[in-house]
């Protein structure tokens, strides 16, 4: 009888899914447990999809919330400057990539994400449940994109192998095959159109809606061809216009997101309770200049506010705080109390939390503005499209179009402010989209937007930072990384210590000729090609 593999060899120390520790690799590797067809049933298979939908996000409570600060608070949170951290001994956000602190987000990934994953989609396989397996196909692609976009080459095609080698695959390969996989994907959702897969609420993301599945699939195709496009510009405009054509998310009803609860809360209303981060100044700048009302769902007011650089008319008490802040100054002010905390949803201590958010039909609308101002066919010009995702934005909070001062937002002419006397404005970026402007200019009002809406997803807003150098943001204060100034950001980050031990052999090889530079912060990944 074929067998369906539960616990895979991942080249690294593995941690027990359950959670145990072990340092016997070889045990691991050789006396592998397994699941065979006749144990798992279609009542029993949904339970597979449920905990593969919920471990790359790091939901699961408490175990999540670990891997969750240390793989996104600790770096993305601070790379994309939503947030600087007021931890006196926290480096990450004075450039140090500290290794435990990266080995720990790696390792759930590869011990919990990825076999949960690969149980999910090659079950159904097994079992002939092909809508399904199309489901867990888009999910694979979503959790993998995310992990080679910090690390470029990694273990994809051979993860699961067991052996005691789990070779890596160029950034490059590994698109190609995104791109592939969301065809074979695609092909079959389309084919079960109107349908409901029988996972129901199992399938916490859609409750097993082929349709909107097809959607996510598809934004997501957008998504990574954007992203490849200063790599591969053919690629990108084909993947790109292949994917609206197809049909991406249009509506607030589209988006991705998984609802939270006890045993499943959103990370950040238990980190928030460790008050080690808050508001940047880059955040403060752009939304007090654009007076955008979505700054009341995404930080709580100062508990000792500035009022003195506040916009003329508009009571605004947020505060950021700038990024790079050296210990010294962090031991000796109060940044906690003059500076913005997260708003409430995400700060209520033992509360499940907001939506865990994966894909919103605003990004879906800024990614096609990009497109079209590329004079690809997007469905629509860039200033329609960019307004249209602004606007989606603005509706998923519950807003009506105006900013704090009750003008249309969208056509507004404001621009960032002063952080405070002595900090300038980030940018001189309108709102309003500038027709007559070169091309790059309109790149970043788009970028600029996008940034905004995105948050919290720090991954993506990281991501697209290094991709196109946009939002123009405030240099770091301070960075403690001798190869990484302060005008600057990390590319990517360094392999983990756990492969170097356990893996050594195809980590050097993919360092040696996959990776196309040093394993430090400064060689980018593939797609990183235009600044």
């Amino acid at each position: 009888m074929k067998n369906i593999l539960v616990k895979i060899s991942l080249g690294i120390t593995l941690t027990a899914m359950l959670g145990s520790c072990t340092d016997n690799f070889d045990e691991i590797n050789s006396d592998p447990k397994n699941f065979t067809q006749d144990a798992v049933t279609q009542s029993e298979y949904p339970l597979f999809v449920k905990r593969a939908l919920y471990t790359p996000t790091n939901l699961p409570y408490p175990e999540g919330r670990g891997p969750f600060q240390l793989g996104h608070s600790l770096f993305t949170d601070v790379y994309a400057n939503y947030f600087s951290t007021t931890a006196p001994n926290f480096d990450s956000d004075q450039y140090i990539l500290v290794g435990r602190w990266l080995n720990g987000a790696y390792r759930w990934f590869y011990t919990r994400s990825a076999p949960n994953i690969k149980i999910a989609e090659d079950t159904a396989e097994e079992l002939g449940f092909n809508l399904e397996n199309a489901m867990m196909k888009v999910w694979r692609v979503y959790a993998y994109h995310r992990v080679t976009d910090l690390w470029g080459p990694i273990p994809y095609s051979n993860f699961g192998n067991l052996e005691k080698e789990v070779p890596y695959d160029s950034q490059e390969d590994i698109y190609n095959d995104f791109f592939t996989t969301l065809d074979e994907a695609v092909t079959v959702l389309k084919a079960n159109a109107g349908t409901t897969s029988f996972l129901g609420a199992n399938d916490v993301i859609y409750g097993g809606s082929a349709d909107s599945w097809l959607k996510f699939a598809n934004t997501l195709r957008l998504r990574l061809a954007i992203r490849v496009k200063y790599a591969n510009p053919t690629l990108s405009q084909a993947q790109a216009e292949k994917a609206v054509a197809d049909g991406v998310m249009e509506s607030n009803a589209d988006n991705a997101a998984i609802a939270t609860n006890t045993n499943f809360r959103n990370p950040y209303t238990t980190i928030t309770q460790w008050g080690e981060f808050r508001m940047s100044g880059d955040m403060e700048s752009i939304l007090k200049g654009y007076q955008d009302p979505r700054v009341a769902d995404y930080f709580a007011e100062a508990g000792s506010p500035d009022t003195s650089d506040d916009p003329v008319g508009v009571t605004f008490n947020y505060e950021g705080m700038r990024n790079g802040q050296t210990k010294s100054d962090k031991q000796g002010i109060s940044f906690n109390t003059i500076a913005s905390d997260m708003a409430e949803p995400y700060t209520i201590a033992d509360s499940p939390g907001p939506a865990y958010s994966i894909i919103r039909a605003a990004e879906a609308y800024f990614l096609r503005a990009e497109g079209a101002l590329e004079g690809w066919n997007m469905g629509g010009s860039a200033l329609a499209l960019y307004e249209s995702g602004i606007n989606a934005s603005h509706t998923e909070y519950g807003y009506s179009g105006t900013d704090l001062s009750g003008n249309d937002y969208v056509s507004s002419p404001n621009v960032p402010a002063a952080m405070d006397a002595s900090n300038p404005p980030v940018s001189n970026i309108p709102v309003a989209y500038d027709l007559l402007a070169p091309k790059e200019k309109q790149l970043e009002q788009i970028i600029t937007q996008k940034w905004i809406a995105l948050y919290p997803d720090s991954e993506e807003a990281y991501a697209e930072r290094r991709r196109t150098g946009y939002p123009t943001l405030y240099n770091r204060l301070n960075s403690l990384n001798p190869d990484i100034p302060v005008n600057e950001i990390p590319r990517r980050m360094p392999y983990v210590s756990s492969e170097y031990s356990d893996n050594g052999a195809a980590v050097e090889n993919a360092v040696s000729n996959l990776l196309g530079g040093p394993d430090n912060g400064t060689t980018k990944v593939w797609w990183d090609k235009k600044n």
